[in-house]
């Protein structure tokens, strides 16, 4: 088999990191180029590639995570990122830099974890990883007594225009929930902005709060909340909320309660969770913040 020349933590490197953009580009069809151009590509995420003859032909990304499990901080390695060239496929090399992850973090983390697609859900398995359930937590309208604010002041942000009050909230964004959540999550947080949600950006003046959400056929879609302190999230909804909404869909863990919300467990084979533990961590309902993919 033909031998190829493994790299890692080469974000100063212009030509390594143009040639895992185009891999990324080509393989998930998202462009790195604002996030890493404004500097928010930090220590925290590091890829590990194969190189050959200068371009970035298979990858395996790790990013250092602090994560919140039931008020007890753990140090996790999310492992995101997975591709590789379709002309290097079959090669053995996505289980080549999984055993080198492996093997170089294994006893600087409490845990890891990633999330995969259908096409590769018996992959994983194989280097010891368990698949976990999540849950989706959602509030029937109709059930419950929020009602819409029509007062609300609800002003759409721009990376062109906001991006300094975007920094500012990424940076200083009260950790929502001691259930599940991350902490320290400015780089990611700041890719979602720039890269995979630059349309649903949503500010709450009066509340001072950023919503990242989406809302289709009568569905809400909350991304994620963010804001400096603990947010209103009743006064949150009912800012956003219209006349033909019926049920409202959070992507993350919620530690509220209100009335008319229920958690389902999921089998989502495009998202699907794994991950390598020495104990159980996780059990009941839970959801990893959307926001905290990588």
């Amino acid at each position: 088999m033909q031998e190829y020349t493994l790299v890692s933590d080469y974000r100063n490197n212009e030509s390594l990191k143009e040639s895992f953009n185009s891999l990324v580009m080509q393989t998930f069809k998202l462009d790195f180029r604002d996030w890493y151009d404004k500097g928010y590509w930090n220590d925290s995420y590091r890829p590990y590639s194969f190189v050959d003859k200068g371009k970035v032909i298979a990858n395996a990304s790790v990013n250092q995570m602090s994560v919140i499990i039931n008020g007890e901080t753990f140090k996790a390695i999310q492992i995101g990122t997975v591709m590789t060239d379709e002309n290097y496929r079959n090669q053995g090399l996505a289980k080549q830099l999984m055993q080198h992850i492996m093997k170089e973090h294994a006893k600087s983390c409490d845990f890891m974890y990633l999330f995969a697609n259908e096409t590769v859900l018996d992959f994983y398995p194989r280097f010891g990883f368990t698949r976990l359930h999540e849950s989706e937590f959602s509030v029937d309208l109709e059930k419950s007594s929020i009602q819409m604010n029509t007062d609300a002041k609800v002003k759409q942000l721009t990376i062109e225009n906001d991006l300094s009050l975007l920094e500012r909230f990424a940076k200083n964004r009260y950790v929502n929930t001691k259930i599940l959540d991350v902490e320290q999550n400015e780089s990611l947080l700041l890719f979602y902005f720039t890269v995979v949600f630059q349309e649903s950006i949503f500010y709450l003046e009066e509340l001072e709060t950023i919503v990242l959400m989406e809302e289709e056929e009568g569905i809400l879609r909350i991304f994620d909340i963010i804001s400096l302190c603990a947010p209103n999230v009743e006064a949150v909804i009912a800012s956003l909320v219209k006349e033909t909404t019926k049920k409202v869909v959070f992507s993350f863990t919620p530690d509220f309660t209100i009335e008319g919300m229920t958690a389902t467990i999921m089998q989502n084979d495009d998202d699907a969770l794994f991950i390598l533990s020495k104990k159980p961590l996780l059990k009941g309902n839970f959801m990893f913040p959307l926001t905290s993919h990588c």
